[in-house]
């Protein structure tokens, strides 16, 4: 019997082996986790489709592997099914139909076909450097969902394609490649290319490997998948967007008087109040007012969709890098179930527990770096969202109110927009709201 991997979601079609559960020999009961796979920021673990026991396991820890692939092959612990542990199960066809252990239902994605097809590969190139192009045939090879929706509005096929990356997956860079020779050589895809399409494949330009050894003794370690993940994805924002960034500050005095008094409330209730509560719900208001934050651009299309959702995603710092898991419907939620969400997904995003349905769908992001320190600073945005707010370390200062200077807590922000679709006016307006919002709050919304 063959436990092969199953689909794990929507854009989440092969993953990085990260541990595996069990060895040779183990009986394992149905259910019971295999192994466990890091798949672009999530990590899910892998269960087993039936009762067995391992008479092979055909990958190891820091495999890529793709959906379909054969992972485990289980016997019935006497002298039934075996195979070698490092490849297919030996002699003919295995005795039992192989099991899909299918986590997931989504289809496989489907990309559009170029109008001429290599009939094997072959080498080509041009000056968007060297590319490798496959006959359009097998399965559609690995490849982050940004390369995916690249492909797709350039209605370029990926499986014609060859991967640079471990296991076959296509980068951008290889995409780029591809579009470079088809526009020299006058291949233009099925779905229009325009020139300003392929501004959206960001060019890399390769850097020396440099021997810094040569100097004195230095260690050298492996990128993560997750690391990888959100290299690429901080570059295709950084060069897909153009960055604004709106500076302020905002009086915080009485939120964290409001908090010093209702703290112990909540921690009755089995939650912290913390500021990203109170910003949780000053932001939705904000958003209310200035719609276009909410939104979305299609380049394609031509259109702006304004979402009458509030789910607002929140960059999390864990040992393993930067997560940014999203609060559902925030607008409809009061501070403790606010509070109480901010804790679950933050807990479980450090724990590397989250799914990856948890850290999409996000309309507007915060960015709260308080708790470390620091001022004010320039998030990214996170693409296809147009805004993310950026808080930095609140800070007593002498202000003046009313004629008078007093002690107060001012809360660097920093937002960062999406030039294409918000104009410096909207954004300065957008803030001067949110700050509004951040010196409103009163005992009626934070008491249970």
């Amino acid at each position: 019997m063959e436990i092969r991997l199953p689909r794990l979601g929507e854009g989440a079609d092969s993953g990085t082996v990260a541990s595996i559960f069990v060895k040779l020999g183990d009986r394992l009961a149905k259910d019971q986790a295999i192994l466990e796979l890091e798949s672009e920021k999530a990590v899910a673990s892998i269960p087993s489709p039936a009762e067995g026991v391992v008479g092979a396991i055909h990958v190891k820890e820091g495999d890529l592997v793709k959906v379909g692939q054969l992972l485990i092959t289980l016997g019935d612990g006497a002298g039934g099914e075996s195979g070698s542990a490092s490849g297919g199960a030996s002699g003919g066809a295995p005795a039992s139909r192989p099991i899909d252990a299918r986590v997931g239902d989504a289809a496989p994605e489907q990309t559009a076909a170029p109008a001429q097809t290599p009939a094997r590969p072959v080498t080509v190139a041009g000056a968007g450097g060297v590319a490798i192009l496959e006959p359009a045939s097998g399965p559609i090879p690995p490849a982050s969902p940004t390369v995916r929706k690249i492909a797709r509005e350039l209605g370029i096929d990926l499986r014609r394609v060859r991967g640079s990356e471990a296991g076959g997956r296509v980068v951008l860079e290889d995409v780029r490649r591809y579009v470079q020779w088809l526009q020299e050589t006058a291949l233009k895809p099925a779905a229009p290319a325009a020139a300003g399409a392929l501004a959206a494949v960001p060019a890399a330009v390769p850097l020396p490997v440099i021997d810094f050894s040569r100097w004195g003794p230095v260690q050298v370690k492996r990128m993560t998948t997750l690391r990888k993940t959100i290299s690429t994805k901080m570059v295709e924002s950084w060069n897909r967007v153009p960055h604004v960034t709106q500076f302020d500050e905002a009086d915080i005095t009485g939120i964290l008087a409001l908090r010093k008094k209702y703290v112990g409330a909540y921690e009755k209730q089995g939650v912290h109040l913390t500021l990203t509560s109170f910003a949780l719900r000053a932001v939705v208001n904000a958003l209310r007012k200035h719609p276009l934050f909410n939104a979305s651009l299609q380049e394609a299309a031509g259109e702006i969709v304004f979402k009458e959702y509030y789910h607002i995603g929140l960059a999390v710092d864990t040992e393993h890098g930067l997560l940014v898991p999203v609060v559902r419907d925030v607008d409809k939620k009061n501070l403790v179930e606010l509070s109480r969400d901010v804790q679950d997904l933050a807990d479980r995003a450090r724990d590397r527990k989250l799914a990856i349905e948890e850290m999409q769908g996000g309309t507007f992001s915060i960015s709260n770096q308080g708790g470390i320190g620091g001022g004010a600073f320039t998030p990214i945005v996170n693409v296809p969202e147009v805004a993310i707010l950026g808080m930095g370390r609140g800070a007593s200062r002498a202000v003046i109110r009313d004629g008078k200077v007093v002690e107060r807590t001012m809360l660097p922000l920093g937002l960062s927009y999406d030039h294409r679709l918000i104009d410096g006016a909207n954004a300065a307006r957008f803030i001067v709201d949110l700050i509004r919002e951040f010196e409103q709050f009163s005992e009626r919304d934070v008491q249970i």
